[in-house]
């Protein structure tokens, strides 16, 4: 379906995307089972009454604060910005409680759902940041969760699924298909079709059915809407760029969306390039994918000529995913976004650069967007970045003993 860039911007600044049928464009929408549309309109009409009432909001903001931490900083780094050549500032989301953007998104879902009257939560998640912030919102509300992690995920996070279970949380291993993110959507998916009504699906990105696209997006906006706030605040005017990871899309979405209007920022995201450009080497969809449904909503997707979902490669689990966001994808069509890659090793030298410079350690996910923060700044010197440091590297140790700090024994 061809797209009008223009008046697909004009729809999306006017706030006139998801339209009706939850479609950005071409893309979003529905595919899922008879027995979830119910469910689903439900849901929809929950958000609709629920979401921006003042009450929730209250009581939405007033937890961010008192319980998550926001606002959370930004962060010159004055050292990386010598080395690298431009002004490189860091939305500080792995200040964030649980230690990640995820908690946005967990306690306004949990929060919802509550309202709603559902009696259990169900979870899914890649790099555990969203099992743990499932977790957590749950703890904190009273409410029974369970999260499904693939097997590999489970191995490679070990650190966040202990978390997990100390938080209260029953982790199901998924041994099923890549054993990894997309898998255990599919399991949450399974558990929330037996039981629609009395079980809420705690969805992690910007991915899936209408209405959670929307839904993680405002929820995770408060992202983008401090980043800039705060950037005025400190430099008088808007940065040049903005940028961050993209998986499924959530902590990019939410730092994305404040600066769409602004024609005179530039908006990257920044893919897992892998291994490289070959099919199943890199979990780059809108570098490498091609359009088609998977988990509920049309996207761009990572398949092969008979459009079979293909595995993925990344050294991050967060990242490791086979599809985006439906936001992402009218973005990256129109061209408001510029979506590029970042590999294995580039994102585990990002890693060394910002805890040697910096003293802080970034998740693997993040460092993919630290990799296209000192590509931007080789080519744009004397700029200005924020880059939306999505969460902390402390999940990462295992995978980081077995490669940077290998290589330094």
């Amino acid at each position: 379906m061809s797209v009008n860039p223009t008046d697909a911007l004009a729809d999306l600044v006017a706030g006139r995307f998801p339209d009706a049928h939850g479609r950005f464009g071409p893309f979003g929408g529905r595919y899922v089972p008879e027995t979830l549309i119910p469910t689903l309109e439900r849901l929809s009409a929950g958000v609709r009454e629920h979401l921006h009432a003042p009450s929730f909001q209250q009581e939405f903001a007033g937890e961010l604060a008192s319980w998550v931490g926001r606002p959370t900083a930004l962060t010159f780094a004055a050292r990386l910005s010598a080395e690298w050549g431009a002004e490189i500032w860091l939305k500080r989301e792995d200040l964030a409680h649980t230690g990640a953007h995820k908690i946005n998104n967990a306690l306004g879902q949990a929060l919802l759902a509550r309202r709603l009257g559902a009696r259990r939560i169900v979870a899914e998640t890649g790099a555990g940041q969203h099992g743990v912030a499932s977790a957590a919102a749950c703890a904190r509300l009273g409410l029974p969760c369970t999260v499904y992690m693939g097997s590999i995920d489970m191995e490679r996070q070990a650190p966040n699924v202990g978390r997990m279970r100390l938080l209260g949380a029953t982790v199901v291993p998924v041994t099923s298909g890549d054993r990894t993110l997309r898998a255990a959507i599919d399991e949450a998916l399974r558990d929330w079709v037996s039981d629609p009504l009395g079980t809420y699906y705690l969805l992690g990105s910007a991915v899936g059915p209408h209405p959670y696209p929307y839904l993680v997006r405002e929820l995770q906006a408060v992202i983008g809407r401090e980043a800039r706030s705060q950037f005025q605040q400190a430099a008088g005017r808007l940065p040049d760029a903005v940028m961050a990871c993209v998986g499924g899309g959530s902590n990019a979405i939410g730092m994305f969306h404040a600066f769409v209007p602004d024609p005179d920022v530039e908006i990257i995201g920044v893919e897992a390039g892998g291994r490289g450009s070959a099919l199943g080497g890199n979990a780059a969809t809108l570098s490498f994918g091609r359009p088609g449904v998977l988990h509920g909503s049309y996207s761009m997707l990572l398949q092969n000529e008979d459009g079979q979902i293909q595995e993925t490669h990344s050294v991050s689990a967060g990242l490791d995913y086979p599809g985006v966001g439906p936001e992402h994808a009218l973005l990256a069509r129109i061209g408001r976004v510029r979506y590029e890659s970042a590999g294995d090793e580039e994102a585990l030298e990002s890693v060394r650069a910002l805890c040697q410079y910096e003293g802080i350690l970034p998740a693997l996910e993040s460092a993919h967007a630290l990799a296209g923060a000192k590509r931007w700044a080789r080519s744009h010197p004397g700029g200005t970045l924020v880059v939306c440091l999505s969460g902390r590297g402390d999940k990462d140790m295992p995978t980081l003993q077995q490669t940077l700090l290998a290589q330094t024994v």
